[in-house]
C-alpha cells in the first residue's frame, strides 16, 4: 500500500502527531510525507517528498498574527501552481492535517481524502465555541483544508468523530517532577515584555522560550531560552506550571503531565481562541491581552487554580487500524 501524509508545518502541533502517526502507517505500507508552511520548531526524524510553500501565519510581537508580513509572505501564484501540479495518482490512502495543497489537489481530481487533524474537531456543532462565533475563522477551519473522511483529535470527546489528543512518546516517557519554575512560550509576545512583567513576581522562576534568542540569557529570575525540541521537554516535565499559548497540542501535553496551566489565545487566531474556551470549560485559566496587571493575574493564577485531571489514553495505533481496515 502506498500512503501519503499531508501536514500543516505552521505550528509544532501538527508535527508532533506527525512523529506519533508516521511510525504507525509505515506499518501498513509505504509512506510519502507533503508539508506545507514555514513556522513550527520540531524538525521530523523523516524525509519529506514534497515541501510546499503554503500559507505561514507570521507571529507579531503583542500577541498576534502580523497579517501584513502574513499577507507578503503567501505567494498565491505558488500555491495555486503547487495545489495544480500536485501528484496524486500514486497513492492508495491519503491522510491530511490541515494542508491545503494536497486538499485542494485531491478536491480538483475527485480524489477521496481523509482528514486526521484538531481543525477537523470544529466540522462538530458540538465542539465549543466562545459566545461570539467569528465567521470568517469558522470559514477557514471548515475549508482551509476540505476532505471527504473525517477524524479529529481534540481535548475531550466532543463527538463520535472526535478522539482524545494524541501524545507523543516523547511526552509520555519523560520522568515528570517539579522544581518550581514556570515554562513559558508565547512567540507572538516580545521577551522584553514577558520580562517586564515576570520581574514583579521575583519568587518565581520563568523560562521563557524564545526564538528571537541563540543562547541562555538570565535577566533576574528570568532565563531566556533558544526554542529548542529536547530543552523544551525538559523544562516543561520538571515545571510547576506552564504559560503558553492556547493552539492545541501543547496545551494537551500539559494536561497530560498534570502540570499547571495558562494560555493566552494569538490575537487575531480564532482557532486558538476555541482552543481557549474549551480549556476554560474544563477549568483552565485564560487571559486574552497582557494588560498593566498581568503580575496580579500570574499571582492569582499561581495560588488559586488548580490542576486539571485528564485521562490521555494513547489510542494513536488502534485509530489508524480502524481507518486502514476501511479504507485499505
Amino acid at each position: 500500500m502506498k500512503i501519503l501524509y499531508a501536514a500543516q508545518a505552521t505550528g509544532n502541533g501538527h508535527l508532533s502527531r506527525a512523529k506519533e502517526i508516521v511510525p504507525i502507517l509505515k506499518q501498513y505500507g509505504t509512506v510519502d510525507i507533503a508539508m506545507s508552511g514555514t513556522q513550527a520548531d520540531i524538525k521530523l526524524p523523516f524525509p519529506i517528498a514534497y515541501q510546499n510553500r503554503g500559507i505561514s501565519f507570521m507571529y507579531g510581537k503583542r500577541g498576534g498574527i502580523d497579517w501584513g508580513k502574513t499577507f507578503l509572505k503567501t505567494r498565491m501564484d505558488i500555491l495555486a501552481k503547487d495545489i495544480w501540479q500536485f501528484p496524486l495518482k500514486d497513492y492508495d490512502v491519503i491522510f491530511n492535517d490541515f494542508e491545503p495543497v494536497v486538499a485542494y489537489a485531491c478536491k480538483r481530481k475527485g480524489i477521496p481524502s481523509i482528514g486526521l487533524s484538531h481543525q477537523a474537531a470544529f466540522l462538530s456543532k458540538n465542539t465549543p465555541r466562545p459566545k461570539r462565533k467569528n465567521f470568517a475563522g469558522e470559514f477557514v477551519l471548515k475549508n482551509l483544508a476540505p476532505v471527504t473522511q473525517i477524524h479529529a483529535f481534540h481535548f475531550e470527546k466532543y463527538d463520535d468523530f472526535i478522539h482524545t489528543p494524541v501524545i507523543r512518546q516523547e511526552i509520555r516517557n519523560a520522568p515528570i517532577s517539579n522544581k518550581g519554575h514556570i515554562a513559558v512560550y508565547l512567540p507572538a509576545v516580545s521577551d522584553e515584555r514577558l520580562i517586564k512583567h515576570f520581574s514583579k513576581v521575583p519568587s518565581v522562576q520563568w523560562k521563557i522560550f524564545s526564538k528571537r534568542v541563540k543562547t541562555i540569557e538570565i535577566e533576574e529570575n528570568v532565563e531566556i531560552n533558544p526554542v529548542g525540541n529536547d530543552a523544551w521537554i525538559k523544562a516543561a516535565s520538571s515545571a510547576e506550571g506552564i504559560l503558553m499559548g492556547a493552539g492545541f497540542e501543547g496545551p494537551a501535553e500539559t494536561l497530560f503531565m498534570g502540570k499547571k496551566l495558562l494560555v493566552m489565545p494569538m490575537i487575531g487566531q480564532y482557532e486558538q481562541l476555541c482552543n481557549g474556551t474549551a480549556l476554560e470549560q474544563m477549568g483552565v485559566k485564560m487571559f486574552r491581552r497582557i494588560k498593566s496587571d498581568f503580575s496580579d493575574l500570574l499571582t492569582d493564577w499561581l495560588k488559586n487554580i488548580p490542576v486539571i485531571q485528564v485521562d490521555y489514553p494513547d489510542e494513536t495505533a488502534e485509530i489508524i487500524k480502524s481507518i486502514i481496515s476501511v479504507d485499505g
